[in-house]
């Protein structure tokens, strides 16, 4: 009887968000302290807390990937190419996976709760089952292609095509902006949306392969075009983008072994933190102005990236 008793009370015990915040976060002192010259690491690399908040922040907010922020300060600090990818797949495991854990806690807070607004993003499970195999299948053939990565090694070939993505990304959502109907948003899925879907997963995961960016904008940019939600259009993106880049750092890990782990030490925690606080930016700003904000970064950096 007493067993039984202290075994359901303790079996209703539920971890709560600030206990594996606390967990995580004594976790990663462990492995800071562990290291060797732990002071002299945190006087060279503690700046990277920053670039990794801030990239996670704008990644989970908008949907875009966090090389959209990550790759023109590593062009800066001239990181090789394969190096400045392979760490920002590993900064964005962090924190587009947590991103991906807050946006799906809402996703299950709304269809617990049963409201209106969860019409609205029913589909979302199925929009990441028919978008999550082919942007990992595209990423991986892209990756295992020795040709393909021989050819877009060259440092200009990474800044002009970050550069272009960018800027047609940019321009494709201030389009989306006057598509706005209020909030008349579209909430069913249409044959040709289970044929566009995982084609467009399919192309963007290979760019991301390329420039540690692309399949998360896209298929935002595809959902918001066709009058899905646009919270519900970042949630899918940032869910996807934690799919693919956990699918795509194995390479990085294994075969090119190019990842600088000092710089993800650093930035991965503020990319943590920036990924569970994301989720509010979104909620507070309107989807318009979030929109208008997203657009305009990416067209800065787009032009930023150009090599001229």
């Amino acid at each position: 009887m007493i067993f039984s008793i202290g075994y359901s009370n303790f079996m209703s015990l539920k971890i709560s968000a600030k206990h594996i915040r606390i967990f995580l976060f004594f976790f990663w002192l462990n492995i800071l302290f562990w290291q060797t010259q732990t002071l002299s690491l945190i006087q060279e690399f503690g700046s990277f807390i920053f670039l990794g908040f801030l990239g996670a922040i704008f990644a989970n907010a908008t949907g875009a990937g966090g090389g959209i922020v990550f790759v023109p300060f590593f062009n800066q600090l001239e990181f090789s190419v394969v190096t400045s990818v392979a760490t920002s797949f590993a900064i964005q495991c962090c924190g587009m996976t947590a991103g991906a854990v807050t946006w799906w806690m809402f996703y299950k807070q709304q269809k617990a709760k049963r409201e209106l607004e969860f019409s609205q993003w029913q589909h979302l499970v199925r929009i990441l089952v028919l978008t999550v195999p082919p942007s990992i299948l595209g990423l991986w053939m892209v990756q295992t292609n020795p040709q393909f990565f021989a050819h877009f090694s060259d440092p200009t070939s990474l800044h002009t095509g970050f550069g272009v993505f960018s800027i047609m990304l940019a321009i494709a959502i201030f389009f989306t902006v006057f598509l706005s109907d209020n909030g008349n948003f579209n909430t069913k899925l249409c044959v040709y949306d289970y044929i566009a879907l995982p084609a467009v997963a399919l192309v963007g995961g290979g760019v991301t392969a390329w420039l540690s960016i692309g399949v998360g904008e896209l298929v935002a940019v595809y959902l918001i075009i066709r009058r899905f939600n646009v919270t519900l259009a970042i949630a899918a993106a940032v869910i996807l983008s934690a799919m693919t880049v956990w699918g795509g750092v194995i390479f990085h890990l294994v075969i090119s072994k190019a990842i600088y782990w000092p710089v993800v030490l650093f930035a991965g925690a503020g990319a943590i933190a920036g990924g569970i606080l994301a989720k509010q930016l979104v909620l507070y700003f309107s989807a318009k102005n979030l929109k208008l904000f997203f657009a305009g970064w990416i067209l800065i950096l787009g032009f930023t990236s150009l090599p001229f």
